[in-house]
């Protein structure tokens, strides 16, 4: 089949099974990437994410994940919701946080299109891969057109902001490929101004070992440290702050996926119920969520920063 044909008829059917956006790139070396990462781990701005030091070559480079890996076939999935939790004064989730856990989701879609990929080409080899796997998820997004990193280091897409999940399928089929847009953060400092623990250390460089995010998910020690107490802005499960004051969320949308909406009990939880949490309610709201991955002791952790 012709190569503009099926990668038209790739991105229809990525559309059809609810991707917001889809775009396309060479299977290539990171070059630029590879570069910026080697600095960031030399930094120790990965904190304790010990596991981001492994697979440095498969990073930065997809044809050691694929043999002949000719496309990055990426995809956006927004999440963008106005859905809130109730108690203005209860710890905060993360708006990725609140329904069921993406990573389920979005794999089972792009299994779907690998499928339909097949039923049009033949045989042809490709793996999926959703924020699970040494794939530089951003790099690839941004390569592809589908928007650009702002100073947050979060992808920026110029139609709808940022609030989007990535995935990839990486493949050996060579398609047509999208460039690259240009970077429209201009002299916006917002995000950096905003965030209370100042881990965007500088434009588009971010020391993750300070971020809120990590300090909720990623680490897990027993104990909180102690210079970010009263700087994490009420968050337990990740951070909001860099995307709620960008302006380019003004175009952000209402996702249109049922599995993305929250848990109305969850919404309706008032800070002491956060606080009195046991882990048998623990289990029975959140073991399909993404928060299963503090585990219900990590929970309670930030939760008890928080109130001390």
């Amino acid at each position: 089949m012709d190569k503009i044909k099926i990668t038209q008829k790739i991105k229809n059917k990525a559309f059809d099974l609810g991707f917001s956006f889809v775009g396309i790139s060479k299977a290539d070396f990171l070059e630029k990437e590879a570069r910026q990462l080697e600095t960031w781990l030399k930094n120790n701005f990965h904190g304790k994410m010990s596991y981001m030091e492994n697979y440095f070559d498969k990073r930065t480079d997809p044809r050691l994940l694929i043999d002949n890996a000719k496309s990055v076939i990426t995809v956006l999935q927004n999440y963008y919701t106005e859905q809130k939790q109730t108690d203005s004064n209860a710890p905060k989730i993360s708006k990725y946080a609140l329904g069921k856990d993406y990573h389920i989701i979005i794999r089972e879609k792009l299994n779907q299109l690998y499928d339909f990929i097949l039923e049009e080409v033949g045989e042809v080899a490709a793996r999926g891969f959703v924020d699970s796997a040494p794939v530089m998820d951003k790099a690839w997004a941004e390569k592809s057109g589908l928007g650009w990193i702002g100073k947050h280091t979060n992808l920026i897409n110029k139609e709808q902001g940022s609030y989007f999940f990535i995935g990839e399928l990486i493949i050996d089929l060579e398609l047509e490929t999208d460039g690259p847009i240009k970077d429209f953060c201009g002299t916006c400092t917002k995000c950096i101004d905003a965030c209370p623990t100042d881990a965007i250390v500088q434009p588009y460089l971010v020391d993750g070992s300070k971020c809120i995010s990590y300090l909720t998910i990623e680490l897990k020690d027993e104990l909180m440290p102690k210079e970010f107490k009263g700087k994490m802005d009420n968050w337990m499960f990740g951070c909001d702050i860099c995307q709620e004051v960008c302006p380019w969320n003004r175009f952000s949308i209402q996702h249109s996926e049922p599995w993305f909406n929250a848990n109305p009990k969850v919404l309706k939880m008032k800070k002491n119920e956060w606080e009195e949490l046991s882990e048998d309610l623990f289990q029975d709201f959140f073991k399909k969520t993404a928060l299963k991955r503090t585990k219900y002791k990590g929970l309670k952790r930030n939760i008890k920063f928080l109130a001390d």
